[in-house]
């Protein structure tokens, strides 16, 4: 449980490091299976792509911590 822990704050720390270094550079993140919708004043933003990329993300990570 202990190296869990570690690890998980490990991770936090690295992904927290990768936003703050895309921020300072001004990247823009646009993924192509994202949908945006804009029409007057209303604005619709649908993030298909980004939860199937986190969703695989997050499948590998549970899966490297099952084999522990």
């Amino acid at each position: 449980m202990g190296k869990q822990i570690i690890l998980i704050g490990f991770f936090l720390i690295i992904v927290g490091g990768i936003y703050l270094i895309i921020e300072k550079n001004g990247i823009n993140y646009n993924n192509p299976l994202d949908f945006k919708f804009e029409k007057g004043n209303t604005r619709f933003y649908f993030p298909l792509g980004s939860s199937i990329l986190i969703s695989i993300v997050l499948s590998l990570i549970f899966y490297l911590f099952r084999k522990m």
